[in-house]
């Protein structure tokens, strides 16, 4: 081989593997999966799911860019501008990505073929919804042969979407400890009394825990599946899936931060017209609001952006945020779950597999409103630190100083001592100003906050 390199993601599957070349993302389609790729084209299956919007195209090159001699052909796919990881989905994402295996899975058998895997990695959002991107996980379909994806489909979709039903809480942030699904045994034990008397629950979870405690293996692995079998088995899933909800109510106490907030609405118009203006101080494609909420200035900044990544801790949050982008079809939003205080670290073998939040995102501004005083105060994270760790991401910024007489944070400091005393206006310019150079200030009228429009050093 050349001094090509698998990406540390693409080494399970022996029919290919995805490199980086030129700055651009390849995937090489080896020798052993060539009946394969020839039957995903020449059945009209591959043209069927990209003009649906379903998986990603792409383009075939005849030359061998790594120099394998497994190398069959070279596919430049469809480029994508971010990468997400189950683990940051909010409910309804996973839910829609569970509901797209599934379809391309029932469409891969109307044309003799199968999904021979079932994670949540094989799929990614674009264009604000989500698209499979594993042009490698179709195979023949064998009659007669259950599906070999069944499990790590439940561990890695079901699973998570049962626990956050019955249990009421987030679950879907497991899977950043169960990067290959949380177990069925795991997920038994972990169910309450009552999920027993589902249907979906008894067979999906029950069933096929007795059968991996008996030894058996794959949850249906010894049984015939004829294709009506199959088909019914898909469907029943879709209905499961399609019909599940989220177990804790839908608002939080975040969630109508700006619909609801003590400061009124004056105080959210005066900071629409402020933001404006600095957004006109500053040249941008690529947005990441950090500490987005339920996406009110996400929106606004869509408008102007090729890419919005919107990250709150707030599972529901996001969650209105992404059905807002569905209702109103924004198009370039990626809604994620991830705790800024905790953010997604590099995860899988030797680190690599999963890269950290940090290394993903590289965007042109970094939009913090209404976020600072939740670091500085409620994670005791001081603020230099801060400082240095948003300058990490982007060389533009346009933050939000909530000072200590502001009633939210007067909240944050309820029931605990304040020892935060160079939590100040000063304080914050001070640290910023080692990274940053501040271009505009201005102090959103009848409040205390703070704007500031900023330019890494």
């Amino acid at each position: 081989m050349s001094n090509i390199v698998p990406h540390p993601a693409s080494y399970r599957d022996p029919s290919g593997f995805i490199f980086e070349h030129e700055g651009k993302i390849y995937r090489q389609v080896n020798k052993s999966y060539a009946a394969s790729f020839e039957q995903l084209h020449n059945s009209g299956l591959y043209q069927q799911l990209v003009s649906k919007g379903d998986l990603i195209a792409h383009t075939e090159t005849n030359i061998n860019i790594s120099g394998s001699r497994d190398w069959f052909t070279t596919l430049l796919p469809e480029q994508l501008p971010f990468i997400s990881y189950p683990y940051e989905w909010c409910f309804d994402q996973l839910r829609d990505a569970a509901l797209l295996t599934l379809s391309i899975n029932r469409s891969s058998m109307e044309q003799g073929m199968i999904l021979k895997d079932a994670t949540p990695y094989n799929i990614q959002f674009l264009h604000g919804r989500p698209v499979f991107i594993d042009t490698l996980s179709f195979d023949r379909y064998e009659a007669d042969q259950p599906w070999i994806a069944y499990r790590q489909f439940c561990e890695n979709f079901l699973f998570p979407l049962y626990l956050e039903h019955y249990l009421g809480i987030d679950c879907i942030p497991w899977l950043r400890n169960y990067l290959d699904g949380i177990p069925v045994d795991t997920t038994a034990r972990l169910l309450p009394w009552k999920s027993k008397w589902n249907l979906g629950v008894r067979l999906h979870v029950l069933l096929q825990n007795k059968i991996k405690q008996a030894g058996q293996g794959n949850g249906s692995q010894k049984i015939v599946f004829s294709k009506q079998k199959m088909l019914h088995l898909l469907q029943h899933l879709e209905s499961i899936v399609a019909n599940i909800k989220p177990g804790y109510p839908s608002q939080s106490n975040w969630s109508n931060y700006y619909e609801e907030t003590i400061l009124g609405q004056d105080y959210l118009k005066e900071k629409e017209k402020i933001f404006m203006k600095m957004l006109g101080l500053l040249n941008y494609s690529t947005v990441a609001d950090l500490g987005a909420n339920d996406g009110h200035f996400s929106t606004m900044l869509a408008k102007s952006s090729k890419l919005v990544i919107a990250i709150d801790s707030d599972s529901r949050c996001i969650n209105r945020l992404y059905q807002r982008c569905k209702t109103e079809s924004v198009k370039n939003i990626v809604p994620l779950v991830n705790d800024l205080s905790n953010p997604s670290p590099s995860l899988g073998f030797n680190n690599k597999e999963r890269e950290s939040l940090g290394k993903r995102i590289k965007a042109d501004l970094v939009v913090a409103l209404a976020l600072i005083h939740h670091l500085a105060i409620s994670k005791n994270l001081p603020l230099p630190m801060l400082a240095n760790y948003f300058s990490s991401f982007s060389p533009q910024l346009i933050i939000e100083f909530v000072p200590k007489e502001d009633e939210k944070l007067k909240q944050l400091l309820s029931g605990r001592r304040d020892i935060f005393d160079h939590y100040t206006k000063d304080d914050f310019e001070k640290s910023f100003s080692d990274y940053y150079t501040i271009l505009a200030s201005e102090t959103i009228p009848g409040t205390g906050r703070v704007l500031y429009c900023m330019k890494r050093k």
